[in-house]
């Protein structure tokens, strides 16, 4: 072979090689880890399904800044030591430019530094407060915070005259920051915590905590704060023992695998959620009823016959802000999508209508809750 055919070939691999690693780098790769099995599986398997679909359907319009998007996904299994394992993956090897997941407090939490450190943009997926407060300068979340759902579940005990009360709470993450919370604003609306008992997510059985929480003398309701399969063993225990005050739950259960999985159990229950759970109810001059009804057709379109609740809508959510973000900055400089997201106001989501500021990355108030009964294993407005 001449120098001249040499070169000339070792010149077309160059460019074959440089074509492939622009067409390789000009994806838009958002980062994903998600809880799609283990204790948070209600709320990680929904996402995952969402991100899917709706990378399928951006891709399929044109992309991004006209470029696809490429979602690189991992299943923490619930367990924040593997969420950390797979953000450091995220951001070392995949090389990702944006983050969205996490699909509890507990993997949430377990990745802030990491986070912070490489300076990545963040919507976690998490509902504990303390993922966004102290606010952290590249760390946004989308689902109502356990303080807010807390405030929600307090206000509507003070409104039916129920001011003393039990409260169980799972000891980590979400559950644990939910009754520090609880703890917290229960004097301001006049209600007294007659017994404070723990359970772990994995219990099988919380018997002895119900068997003590029946034994308290002038206790009117019952407040549950968990998320996962947890509070689906508190309900069915409830019924197992024939437990007759009113129960309040958290958002954390505003799934339809929760009520697949108790049944009928948790008729009569009141939990604070999202709009999702009531799409269909919502007046039709409702600002989010358009979205909701929208992404509940999409969702079950993709996914029949599962149906759809709040919790793929906080993936949406995250999902649909990174999105903007990329689009106000016109790019995936991460300082610029970071201060675009902080700057996101009158967003209207599945979740609520978000407005950020920097010194509120969560961007969400009381507003985002309607309060909802469990009526015949199904969500129905009750306020």
């Amino acid at each position: 072979m001449t120098l001249k055919r040499m070169a000339g070939v070792t010149l077309a691999v160059a460019l074959s090689l440089s074509s492939t690693a622009v067409m390789a780098a000009d994806d838009i790769k958002i980062g994903a880890f998600l809880s799609v099995t283990g204790q948070m599986s209600p709320m990680g398997d929904p996402q995952k399904r969402t991100f899917d679909f709706m990378a399928e359907k951006i891709n399929a319009e044109g992309g991004v800044l006209g470029r696809k998007i490429q979602i690189i996904t991992y299943d923490d299994g619930s367990e924040p030591e593997k969420a950390a394992t797979f953000v450091k993956r995220l951001i070392d090897n995949d090389k990702v430019d944006i983050i969205v997941g996490g699909s509890g407090t507990p993997t949430s939490m377990a990745v802030l530094g990491l986070i912070e450190r490489a300076e990545i943009p963040y919507m976690s997926l998490g509902g504990g407060t303390a993922i966004i407060d102290p606010v952290r300068k590249w760390t946004f979340k989308t689902p109502q915070s356990d303080r807010l759902a807390a405030e929600k579940v307090l206000a509507d005990l003070k409104k039916r005259g129920l001011t003393k009360i039990a409260l169980l709470s799972e000891n980590v993450g979400f559950g644990k920051s939910g009754h520090d919370q609880t703890v917290a604003l229960a004097p301001k609306f006049g209600i007294e915590i007659l017994i404070d008992e723990v359970y772990s997510p994995k219990d099988p059985d919380v018997t002895p905590q119900l068997t003590k929480i029946r034994g308290t003398t002038g206790a009117q309701a019952l407040f549950i704060f968990g998320t996962g399969n947890g509070p689906a063993v508190v309900t069915k225990n409830l019924k197992q023992l024939g437990f007759t005050l009113p129960v309040y739950q958290s958002h954390g259960v505003a799934s339809k695998e929760f009520l697949k999985l108790v049944g009928t159990a948790a008729d009569g229950m009141r939990l604070p959620a999202g709009a999702q759970a009531v799409a269909e109810q919502l007046p039709a001059n409702d600002p989010q009823k358009k979205v909701v009804m929208d992404f509940k057709k999409m969702y079950e379109d993709k996914n029949k016959p599962l149906e759809v609740s709040p919790l793929p809508g906080h993936g949406w959510d995250g999902l649909m802000m990174a999105i903007e973000a990329i689009k106000r900055a016109g790019s995936t400089d991460k300082a610029k999508v970071r201060d675009e997201i902080e700057k996101i106001k009158g967003f209207v989501g599945t979740t609520g209508i978000y407005n950020f500021s920097p010194t509120d990355h969560l961007g969400l108030g009381l507003d985002a809750f309607h309060m909802v009964e469990i009526k015949n294993g199904d969500w129905v407005l009750a306020d």
